[in-house]
């Protein structure tokens, strides 16, 4: 019943603070220089009927409050408007077209870089003051400050340029899918698809196995046998489909995005795996660990790390929502089809519409965040209860 209470106040404060965000992004673009109606409508492309009929779909024939009240009515029925720079392609097509890129760029690249972050946030944190310590932290906040553009283009030069191990930029290469059987767009979902079966594959392998089998060497190398099988078997349907040598041409114009964002973004979850394990193991329950004479690795891995968890996945959450928007800087630098570079392009060329429901498609993806991370907070930590204050213990 609490959490029942707790979940309708929560969904309550992200609708209301869902309609703020959205009303603060229509009058930002309304006090845009310029008028709409004028710049777009008078365009010599588009057919005086269809001029009249689009400002009637969009509603410029009303009042600055009536569209407002249109734009939030046709937002909760899916209507997000028609592109001016696209057009007559709806604004909607446009961001589920590019939203997938985007989500796997990002996605991929935030969960290296938080595995990375805290394996080498729980080493240094339990070998505080140790040469390792001292290595990690300096590279770490030297790659964590760094110049973002600078960065990507010294890698770009050398892994791309000079060695000639990656392609450069892009999305695919032009002159292999000139004549491929499948569109992008196509072989994209097939990868993003059989990544998230290889995905749950791997996740109830290792659950079953978890909960059926003491965790011991040989269930360890069961567990690792049987998700190389499940890769292998997904490497073999898309070469028997003909479509692994296109998979493998996008994985590989993926690398150096990844890889950037991964050495810029590694060092914040290090950091913060760090100082929240110092925290924890100071705590009676790590110090009862070890008096019992457990092993070094298990109290670390059992006692001091899996609690000191929570902030970091925490972070994990709203960065991965935050990345939704696409990382403006990333997909310029590197010519990624997402949207950020969407958003980049609405704005340089005054498609409002499309810019619109990018910025409002993004705030839904980072007030949902908050709401999932508030639920881990109570998830992952007993000590927090429901009603907002810790839980008696």
């Amino acid at each position: 019943m609490i959490m029942r209470r707790y979940m309708l106040g929560r969904v309550g404060q992200l609708v209301l603070t869902l309609l703020i965000y959205m009303t603060l992004v229509y009058f930002l673009m309304q006090a845009m220089p310029g008028d709409i109606s004028q710049m777009y409508l008078a365009n010599p492309r588009i057919p005086q009927a269809a001029r009249e009929e689009l400002k009637k779909q969009l509603g410029l024939d009303r009042s600055p409050f009536l569209q407002y009240i249109s734009y939030i009515k046709n937002f909760f029925t899916g209507n997000l408007g028609v592109s001016f720079s696209q057009y007559p392609k709806p604004v909607w097509d446009i961001l589920i077209e590019r939203l997938p890129r985007t989500i796997v760029l990002f996605v991929t690249a935030n969960c290296l870089s938080f595995y990375v972050g805290f394996v080498l946030g729980r080493i240094i944190a339990w070998q505080r003051g140790a040469t390792v310590d001292h290595i990690a932290t300096v590279v770490g906040i030297t790659f964590w400050t760094a110049f973002y553009p600078l960065l990507s283009l010294i890698l770009i030069w050398l892994f791309a340029y000079t060695l000639h191990w990656l392609p450069l930029n892009q999305f695919i290469e032009p002159a292999l899918w000139t004549r491929a059987p499948f569109t992008s767009n196509t072989v994209f979902g097939y990868m993003v698809l059989g990544i998230a079966l290889i995905a749950l594959a791997v996740f109830f392998i290792f659950w079953t196995l978890r909960r059926g089998l003491r965790r011991t060497r040989r269930s360890a190398a069961l567990a690792w046998g049987m998700t190389a099988g499940v890769i292998c078997l997904a490497i073999w349907i898309a070469h028997a489909t003909g479509t692994l040598i296109y998979i493998w041409d996008i994985i590989r114009h993926m690398m150096l995005p990844v890889c950037t964002l991964t050495l810029i973004n590694f060092a914040g979850t290090m950091l913060l795996m760090r100082d929240s394990m110092l925290e924890t193991v100071q705590e009676d329950y790590v110090m009862a660990a070890r008096a019992k004479g457990l092993p070094d690795n298990v109290v670390r891995d059992r006692y001091a790390a899996r609690n000191a968890l929570l902030p970091t996945v925490t972070s994990l959450v709203l960065s991965l929502a935050s990345s939704m928007s696409g990382g403006l800087v990333t997909e310029t630098m590197f010519s990624w089809p997402g949207l950020g570079q969407v958003l980049f392009r609405a704005a340089l060329g005054n498609d409002y519409p499309l810019a619109t429901g990018a910025l409002v498609f993004t705030g839904v993806f980072l007030l949902v965040a908050h709401f999932v991370a508030d639920l881990l907070y109570a998830a992952l930590d007993p000590r927090i209860s429901y009603t907002g204050q810790p839980a008696e213990g």
